[in-house]
């Protein structure tokens, strides 16, 4: 039987190397299903705050309970197994795609044009980002990269070496989810409901981890540790705060503050500590990330062989 670490290991190499499929990606598939299910299951203008979440439950366990169980029963056939679980691992990774929209971001910033950063940005961020300026589109990126280390790397390794292929379905088909319908929003505050807590849930622990390593391999270790645990809960969303206050420690610099979403503002809380984001800056979460992501792996190796 092929060990979990191998497995891991070899789903890492296939992203780094190969990245996203460019066409046919089960996610994309995976969202216009979702899509679809939305406009079945979502209901008439004048439902109950309770029904339409009901509602929303219900399409959360249609879509995501069938393909977690498909994951798990293909990862146990012969010989096949090993090479779905790989499969599977390796699509629900996003390593080099973060990597890559990071930097397009840093380049065009570089070249100081605004309107394609802001244009590349937006790939990547909920926010709006019409009118950005140099630091705040430095600023949202690399909170993007930050959080997205946590939701596209971390959180299914996490739940790969728990749960197997299934653990690693369900996490990213979840955070999927969360990042179609997740918003407090008056179309999605009720039906994203179940969406959203179901991905808080299943990030909690990867989170943590996350952040601890941002902290351990970081240039500036205490003070991530310290940005972490005093800003980290204040945030919309103890997941994410957690990830970005240690990331933010670690790299020495002052993320957060207010930012607009669907056109209105909101005033989040500063995290981390240090100089506003430039556009050199998101090489350095990027590289941040890259060795959080080695301290992962160095870690699942030495767990796989201590507990062979």
């Amino acid at each position: 039987m092929v060990t979990s670490w191998l497995l891991c290991l070899g789903a890492v190499a296939l992203d780094t190397v190969l990245g996203e499929p460019r066409r046919w990606h089960p996610l994309v598939g995976f969202g216009a299903l979702a899509r679809r299910v939305e406009a079945l299951a979502y209901g008439p203008p004048e439902l109950s705050f309770a029904a339409r979440r009901a509602r929303g439950v219900g399409a959360v366990l249609a879509l995501l309970a069938p393909l977690t169980v498909f994951a798990g029963l293909l990862e146990r056939l012969p010989y096949l197994g090993v090479v779905a679980a790989l499969g599977l691992l390796y699509l629900a990774l996003g390593a080099r795609s973060l990597v890559e929209h990071a930097q397009a971001v840093a380049a065009a910033l570089q070249v100081g044009d605004l309107p394609l950063a802001r244009a590349r940005v937006a790939l990547i961020v909920s926010r709006d980002t019409d009118d950005l300026d140099e630091e705040q589109i430095s600023r949202a990126t690399v909170e993007s990269v930050l959080e997205n280390g946590s939701d596209a790397i971390f959180g299914a390794l996490c739940w790969f070496v728990l749960a197997g292929a299934a653990g690693a379905v369900v996490h990213r088909l979840a955070n999927t989810l969360d990042a179609l319908w997740g918003y407090r929003t008056p179309r999605y505050q009720a039906f994203g409901w179940a969406a959203a807590r179901l991905d808080d849930g299943l990030n909690w622990l990867p989170a943590r981890l996350t952040a601890l390593s941002y902290s351990a391999v970081g240039s500036h270790p205490a003070a991530a540790w310290r940005c972490w645990q005093a800003q980290g809960l204040v945030w919309k969303s103890p997941n994410a705060g957690s990830v970005m206050a240690a990331g933010a420690g670690a790299l020495g610099l002052a993320l957060g503050g207010p930012a607009r979403y669907h056109g209105e503002w909101q005033a989040r809380p500063a995290l981390g500590a240090g100089l506003a984001p430039r556009a050199e800056d998101i090489g350095r979460a990027v590289a941040l990330v890259r060795r959080a992501l080695g301290l992962w792996l160095a870690v699942i190796v030495l767990g796989g062989w201590l507990l062979a």
